[in-house]
């Protein structure tokens, strides 16, 4: 067999002392010539080799196993010793006839016949000359045939540069081949420098080179000596090229292991030393879980979860990639506030009390957290509220979490939703991903530890979503009633009760918020402020807390009910307090400023010293006497809260044509064409004639055309200013109107009535037309 064959020629002789060249017949130039002469017999016994092919001049040792073969080597080793040797196309076959042999093979010398121990028997033959297998005469006892001679008249030597350089690279890649293997003697390489024949050696290193029977057969096939030696050459340089590469390997993943030892003693030296100096960290860290996981309240799943992630923890190696995360696991496992409840405050007066004291106005959602409340009293338990505020920035939507939280006794938490985008940040990352935490609802959990705190979800209306997955969608089961009891975190992987927590949201535009969120929460609208509110807050809230936060003393300061109303008049157009905080922020930093430098000033701010600290007043939107026909005032609602607008109309000869400038969005383009067509189709309303429309051209024109102006609720305001224009009479003064206008003449209701009530007030207008 061919793994027997690895320089195979050492089977000839046992004593280690003799010289190479007897250990392995080298053949000469003269002895190839001799073979080559000598005549090739016309019958021949042919003994098929399943997995190697010999070559001319080649000795090597064969195992038989086959009857038919072991017959056939016994009775030609009695004779002439002379057999005929063919390669098998499928070594599996093992009664092979004409079709499963290969055509060409080698007429082969036994040398020797011996008996193994094991009962098998190996024959030592040296292939002669090569021959074509033409007929098989004979199948039984053993394969005859009748051969011819191959190749005998093709040149067996050449004496040319070329071919030496090509005979000389053979023999460096042979020698590099055996250096690399550590299984070839390296005697072999003295064997191929003895080598005369440029044949033999071709034969010598294709007979022992690693290569499939095919490729082998394909060499000993090749007439030309020139072209065997090429492909001997190709076959070499690949044999070496997966050497070095193998062996690169191998060496690699020595340093590996090496590396892998080196690291192993060295913890262990380490885990030596640390129990030395006083105990394992590893050991007084599993201590320190086990002994918070006992004054843990949880249920016994969260238990065994607890067990079998510790057990598994004790198991790993702590230099593995995976022990950080398991030990960041366990932490948050064990850090999170399982069952631990505040106890509520159920004293309604005292809430009451609280949310006056931090708030003014705000009646609707300081009467639902007191619903809330009351109704705890009597049932004890209840889930709690999913509540949304939303409302126009600056009203107080989020500190009016902060005091809900100190009515209730419960511990207050907030979270920005603004900006997110990934599910990950509400749901946690699953344990496989290197860095893995637990989301942000989770994470905030633990850090108030308490399981029922008032979270408030802040700009919930300003999350995003892309590739990473939509959060809003991860809210979904946050804020379901029905769901939240069993929350399913990613990292955690453990169900957690969040029904008692009292989720508030707050919002400053619902319409971006994905519906099927905003069906699950309870929505309160925080409408904006009028002055008479603003004054008050201003006098009870902000101006206290700004002379605390700046070091003042309340007598340091004085500023009258009348001049907080100036400063929100002329320097304020929010619907909010923010921007009237700052501004009175600055008058207050204005007097600390004079007290430092220990100038005089007066305690009492009057009109005048607001003007000079903050500059000249903003332009706000007034009453514009309707002196002209067509001028009509309407009223708008903004993000900032209310707003008053004019609509202007005019006309001049032509065909009918409208035409609408003003920046205005395609639903207010609408209602001017509604307007028009339904004052077409209604002209004696006004006292016109029908066709009066067609010899006019209508121009509408929005003032301020920077600001973009969109909406319905400018319709009767637009159908007004028409009929002013045609008629030629004049809007009663100090009059406004806000509605949406129908083909029919109906006026439909149109929302942000109490922010446009405060916009007409704040421009000193006296009536409101609007829909019932």
């Amino acid at each position: 067999m061919e793994e027997n064959t690895s320089y195979p020629l050492m089977y000839l002789e046992d004593d280690a002392s003799k010289d190479v060249s007897e250990l392995i017949p080298l053949l000469s130039s003269e002895d190839e010539e001799q073979f080559n002469k000598e005549e090739t017999p016309k019958t021949l016994p042919i003994l098929p080799l399943k997995n190697m092919v010999l070559f001319p001049g080649v000795v090597i040792p064969i195992t038989v196993g086959r009857d038919t073969s072991i017959s056939l080597v016994q009775k030609a080793n009695k004779s002439s010793k002379i057999v005929g040797v063919v390669a098998q196309i499928d070594p599996k076959v093992e009664d092979p006839k004409q079709k499963e042999l290969y055509s060409i093979g080698t007429v082969a010398k036994i040398l020797k016949l011996l008996k193994m121990p094991d009962g098998s028997t190996t024959v030592i033959m040296q292939g002669k000359k090569r021959f074509s297998l033409d007929t098989i005469t004979k199948e039984k006892p053993f394969l005859e045939a009748e051969v011819s001679a191959y190749g005998s008249s093709a040149k067996q030597s050449i004496t040319d540069k070329k071919f030496d350089a090509l005979i000389a690279s053979i023999k460096d890649l042979a020698n590099n081949i055996i250096k690399l293997s550590p299984n070839l003697p390296s005697e072999a390489m003295l064997a191929i420098k003895n080598i005369e024949s440029p044949g033999f050696l071709i034969n010598f290193i294709a007979s022992n080179m690693r290569a499939e029977v095919e490729k082998k057969q394909e060499i000993l096939e090749l007439l030309d000596l020139e072209e065997r030696a090429t492909l001997l050459l190709k076959r070499l340089t690949k044999n070496l090229q997966m050497l070095e590469l193998k062996n690169d390997i191998q060496a690699k993943v020595k340093t590996d292991i090496d590396q892998q030892q080196r690291e192993f003693f060295l913890n262990q030296q380490m885990k030596t030393i640390q129990e030395e100096l006083g105990g394992n960290p590893l050991d007084q860290q599993i201590e320190e879980f086990e002994k918070k996981a006992k004054k843990k309240k949880w249920s016994s799943a969260v238990k065994d979860v607890f067990n079998k992630e510790l057990g598994k923890l004790k198991r790993m190696n702590p230099a593995s990639s995976e022990f950080s995360v398991q030990i960041n696991y366990l932490e948050n496992l064990v850090e999170l506030p399982w069952n631990v409840y505040t106890k509520d405050n159920l004293d309604l007066k005292k809430a009451q009390s609280v949310l006056n004291q931090d708030h003014f106005g705000l009646d609707k959602v300081k009467e639902r957290i007191i619903e809330h409340l009351a109704v705890l009293k009597l049932k004890k338990d209840l889930k709690s509220p999913i509540i949304c505020l939303h409302g126009p920035p600056g009203v107080g939507k989020t500190s009016l979490g902060k005091s809900i939280a100190r009515a209730l006794d419960r511990k207050y938490v907030r979270m920005s939703l603004g900006g997110v985008k990934d599910e990950a940040e509400i749901r946690g990352h699953r344990r496989t991903y290197i860095g893995a935490m637990p989301g942000r609802i989770l994470q905030n959990i633990k850090k108030v530890k308490s399981s029922n705190p008032v979270f408030i979800l802040d700009e919930i209306d300003k999350v995003g979503n892309d590739f990473h997955g939509d959060p809003s969608s991860a809210l979904l089961e946050v804020l379901d009633p029905e769901q939240n009891n069993t929350f399913h975190d990613n990292f955690i992987e453990v169900d957690y009760d969040l029904s008692k927590v009292m989720f508030i949201a707050t919002a400053n535009n619902i319409g971006t918020i994905q519906p099927a969120l905003r069906d699950r929460m309870e929505m309160i609208e925080v409408s904006g402020y009028t002055v008479e509110e603003k004054i008050e807050i201003a006098h009870k809230y902000i101006i206290p807390k700004l002379i605390k936060d700046h070091g003042l003393k309340s007598a340091d300061l004085s500023l009258e009910k009348k001049n907080i109303e100036y400063v929100i008049e002329q320097y304020t157009m929010e619907s909010g307090v923010r921007g009237l905080e700052k501004k009175l922020a600055k008058i207050v930093r204005n007097t600390a400023k004079k007290i430092a430098l220990e100038e005089k000033y007066q305690k009492k701010i009057k009109k005048e010293r607001i003007s000079s600290i903050l500059g000249k007043g903003i332009s706000k939107e007034k009453y514009q006497n309707n002196d002209i026909a067509g001028v009509v005032t309407g009223l708008a609602w903004t993000s900032v809260g209310g707003d008053v607008l004019f609509i202007e109309t005019s006309i001049n000869k032509g065909k009918g044509k409208l035409s609408l400038t003003g920046n205005l969005g395609n639903v207010m383009k609408e209602s001017a064409t509604i307007a028009l067509q339904y004052l077409k189709s209604h002209p004696k309303l006004i006292g016109l004639q029908a066709d009066v429309f067609d010899k006019w051209d209508v121009h509408l024109h929005v003032p301020q055309g920077a600001t973009p102006k969109d909406g319905p609720s400018a319709g009767i305001t637009i159908l007004t200013s028409i009929a002013s224009i045609f008629t030629q009479r004049k809007i009663r003064e100090k009059l406004a109107m806000t509605g949406e206008i129908t083909l029919r003449g109906d006026v439909l209701p149109v929302g942000g009535i109490k922010e446009k009530i405060l916009a007409a007030k704040r421009a000193n207008i006296k009536e409101i037309i609007l829909c019932q």
